[in-house]
């Protein structure tokens, strides 16, 4: 399989739900199509509501699309032999709370057709890997929800899939938790392995994920590599002066478009980046000093907003 294969492929897919008897039918995925590609993390991100949730119990053959159609590893979502491959965690993930940690792992490993020899091996890397060696003998239920999740992270990954799917992977956890996770999304990657990650916690996509796909209201917003989201159009930068005089100040707000912030000794402009070399010429003719410059790069939260705010004025 080439490193262009598709992995996930969804195609228009619908889903309706009735909510109750005679009650009109509410759609909530409207035709929406996406990939994922092999290797790569793939960020599925929307608001409370949108519909990602929906997605993953689709594609986890869970509940049944209205109409459309959806492949994982090349095979239809209702066959079931494929499944080998495909490791899950769900948004809320259950555990028998009077099991150990390595009793949980040992127990889903069974289930996964891990082979007894190799069993206790890969329970012991899956717990160092998600950083619960040191608890691997206590009960779930004295697990903060923090912990509980590395297990359930630990637990889609037990069988050594080829794909996993990720509910919400950093809910409950701590930063230093979340660095964590990141860092073992990111050492799947380097393994092979392909991440499809539904999350709305946008700084962490921005650091790990190769590809996202924005949802609202049930309907992909935008969709592409995210160094192409960050990286369009114009940028401004922040430039901060001291040592200019009132009339310079006026001169690079009409001349170049400068919007300045304060008055006095220090000075704070936003300009466009095309026009920041003329700003500090003049700035440094002038006499005056450059404290700092900082380019704005656009966010993944503002283009997440952005399409937020575009559904809420189609409807």
């Amino acid at each position: 399989m080439s490193s262009e294969s598709e992995i996930v492929q969804v195609r228009d897919v619908v889903k309706d739900f009735r909510p109750g008897f005679g009650i009109r039918k509410k759609r909530v995925l409207h035709g929406i199509s996406f990939d994922v590609m092999q290797g790569e993390i793939f960020g599925f991100v929307g608001p409370n509501g949108a519909g990602k949730t929906t997605t993953l119990k689709l594609l986890m053959g869970l509940i049944r699309a209205t109409s459309g159609t959806a492949k994982i590893l090349g095979h239809d979502i209702g066959e079931t032999a494929f499944r080998r491959e495909v490791g899950f965690l769900p948004e809320n993930a259950y555990f028998y709370d009077y099991l150990t940690g390595r009793e949980v792992l040992d127990f889903y490993a069974r289930l996964s057709g891990v082979p007894s020899r190799e069993r206790a091996n890969r329970v012991e890397t899956l717990l160092d890997w998600v950083g619960l060696s040191y608890a691997g003998d206590s009960r779930i239920r004295t697990y903060s929800k923090g912990m509980a999740q590395r297990v359930g992270i630990a637990q889609a990954l037990v069988h050594d899939p080829s794909v996993v799917f990720l509910d919400e992977p950093m809910s409950g956890l701590d930063p230093i938790g979340r660095k964590e996770i990141r860092d073992l999304i990111i050492r799947l990657r380097t393994e092979g392995k392909t991440v499809f990650m539904n999350t709305h916690i946008l700084s962490d996509v921005e650091m790990v994920c190769d590809r996202v796909a924005i949802i609202v209201e049930g309907k992909i917003r935008y969709q592409g590599h995210t160094h192409d989201f960050l990286d369009d159009g114009e940028h401004d930068c922040e430039i901060v002066v001291s040592g200019v005089e009132p009339e310079l100040a006026t001169q690079l707000e009409e001349r170049h478009g400068a919007e300045l912030r304060g008055q006095g000794e220090r000075v704070e402009m936003r300009v466009a980046e095309k026009k920041v070399g003329a700003v500090l010429d003049a700035v440094l003719k002038a006499r005056g000093r450059v404290l700092a410059v900082t380019p704005q790069r656009v966010s993944l939260e503002s283009i997440f907003l952005d399409a937020v705010r575009e559904e809420e004025g189609a409807q």
